[in-house]
């Protein structure tokens, strides 16, 4: 299978401004483009490339003074097949755990681990270890959260997305996260496109979407608590420790984001 994928981004500054871009897809993913996935910009900006310390191909630039638009386009192969579900994956041990995953089971800027512990354990401590533990936690937060895209608020943690029962793609991921991490299961949280392959159109425009990935069985494994079940089709961006870690721009002043469009289509065999 084929997917055409894409954005147009456009921030509107007062003065030149330092920013970091996490806009693209994830080293990983490389080996299957069709065609170069590169970031062209409508102003003379240099951009400087860097691997971060999650792995993540970023860049750094400085956006003069106006309106400077930002845009990718690309095609990529991706299988065809839903996500594989770690049915059969153990849980470790702490003291098994490789020393780069160890950092996903603390908290963060928007998993408040010290806030939901309490819960976590007297809601989820009876579960099996393993993989049904991380379902029972995926159908809770499926479950606690109503989606809304006019309830999107960019700094709500794990703990407001509990509070709320409402929120976007971000704060099932958040949520989902924080109580693996109580529960000891090493997650981190994720971001790419996916677009509306093997499923009905969703009527809202189309964003980059955010996922997580839980560390079981010697390996991470994609999950994704606001569908709860496999999709296909996914292009990932970026991991790290939560939303921050991993957020399209970090601006060094103010900024506004003028303009925003994603596409993620499968293109069709002739």
């Amino acid at each position: 299978m084929k997917i055409r994928a894409g954005f147009t981004l456009q921030y509107e500054c007062p003065q030149p401004t330092a920013m970091l871009l996490v806009l693209n897809i994830h080293p990983s993913r490389r080996i299957d483009l069709l065609s170069d996935q590169v970031l062209t910009f409508d102003q003379p900006i240099e951009a400087v490339g860097y691997i971060d310390g999650f792995g993540n191909a970023c860049s750094r630039i400085v956006a003069p003074r106006g309106l400077t638009t930002i845009k990718t386009d690309f095609e990529i192969y991706d299988s065809g097949q839903p996500d594989v579900l770690p049915e059969n994956a153990v849980q470790h041990d702490i003291k098994d755990l490789p020393d780069d995953v160890l950092v996903f089971l603390l908290g963060s800027r928007y998993c408040d681990t010290d806030r939901l512990a309490d819960f976590a354990w007297s809601q989820f401590s009876e579960t099996p270890l393993g993989w049904p533990r991380v379902k029972a936690i995926l159908n809770f937060v499926h479950q606690h959260i109503a989606f809304d895209y006019q309830k999107a608020d960019s700094t709500r943690s794990a703990f407001g997305g509990f509070t709320d029962q409402t929120g976007v793609c971000r704060d099932f991921a958040h949520l989902a996260i924080t109580l693996c991490r109580c529960m000891n299961i090493p997650a981190r949280y994720c971001t790419g496109y996916l677009g509306d392959i093997g499923v009905p159109v969703d009527v809202n425009p189309m964003d980059f979407s955010a996922w997580f990935q839980v560390y079981l069985g010697g390996n991470w494994h994609t999950v994704d608590a606001r569908h709860n079940k496999p999709r296909i089709g996914r292009i990932l961006m970026a991991t790290g420790r939560d939303a921050t870690d991993v957020a399209l721009s970090t601006t060094f002043g103010p900024t506004t984001l003028a303009h925003f469009e994603v596409v993620t289509d499968e293109i069709p065999v002739n």
